[in-house]
Formats: C-alpha cells, sequence, structure tokens
C-alpha cells in the first residue's frame, strides 16, 4: 500500500498594519554602515607577531622608528606615499612605523547613498593588506592614545630577506 505524501505547510503570511498620510512609522529606522567598524576589524586580525611584543606595542610602550602624516591629503595622494613610505622603511631596516590618517570629517548629509566617516582612517589599512604592502607588512594596530589613538596605526614591518 503507497504511503501518503506528507503535506507541506502552508508558508507565514505577514499581515501588513495600516497606515494614514502623515502617520509616524512604527518601524525604527536602520542605521546604514557598509562594514564593522575599523577598529574591530583589525583587532580581529590574526596576531602574526610575538605576543609580548604585541601586548608592548598597543600599550603604547614601544616608539615608532618613523611617521607618516596623511592627514587632509585624498586618496589618490596619499596611497602612492603610502606604499613608498613603507617599503622605503623596510629597505632601511625598520621594524615599526607610524602612519597618521586622522580620525576624518563627518560629511555624511542623511542622502541615500551612505558617505564613509574618514575615507583614509578606512583605507589605509585595506592599502596594507594587499600588493605591493602586504609582503613587507607583519601586523597593523590601532595607535595609543599617545600616538594618535583611533586617527593613527603602528605598522609593524617584516624584516628584510
Amino acid at each position: 500500500m503507497p504511503r501518503p505524501k506528507p503535506k507541506k505547510p502552508a508558508p507565514k503570511v505577514r499581515s501588513i498594519t495600516s497606515f494614514d498620510m502623515g502617520e509616524r512609522s512604527t518601524m525604527e529606522s536602520m542605521a546604514h554602515d557598509l562594514a564593522p567598524p575599523v577598529s574591530d576589524r583589525i583587532a580581529a586580525a590574526p596576531l602574526r607577531m610575538d605576543r609580548k611584543t604585541h601586548q608592548r606595542l598597543k600599550r603604547g610602550k614601544l616608539s615608532p622608528e618613523a611617521r607618516l602624516d596623511l592627514h587632509g591629503m585624498t586618496t589618490e595622494r596619499a596611497h602612492p606615499l603610502l606604499t613608498s613610505f613603507i617599503l622605503r622603511a623596510q629597505a632601511d631596516g625598520k621594524r615599526l612605523v607610524l602612519v597618521i590618517t586622522g580620525k576624518g570629517k563627518h560629511r555624511d548629509e542623511g542622502g541615500p547613498i551612505p558617505v564613509r566617516h574618514g575615507v583614509l582612517r578606512h583605507q589605509v589599512p585595506h592599502w596594507l593588506n594587499i600588493p605591493p604592502l602586504a609582503q613587507a607588512v607583519m601586523q597593523v594596530v590601532e595607535a595609543h592614545r599617545s600616538h594618535g589613538g583611533g586617527g593613527a596605526y603602528y605598522v609593524y614591518l617584516r624584516r628584510r630577506r
């Protein structure tokens, strides 16, 4: 005797609440952000350096051997400067450099397309993790408050080969 086919449950239908013109919506508007904050992404990156040195770095106990200030620059100007700075620092045998981006200005006017707060602050970690800089950079860490906090990054470089 053939078994009867199991019945599929009926799909749930969401009811639509009535809405009159001029009435406030009961739904909360969602803030739009394209990615998690930069500090969260950097903190979640795998540790590729000595843990003890990393802790000293995060506490601001190590002094950078060189620094690059990108305040107020456009991405078109900042990217080649960052590339040459990092590659030159590695060639000179430096291990720790400081890259200052600034925290950025809030320019979002609330339009339909979100505008990033601090373009360089978001772009620099990305640039450091793609070629040609990826082979030179061992670790990127947000700088200690004494060196610029959220507006600067420590870049720990690999030894020259």
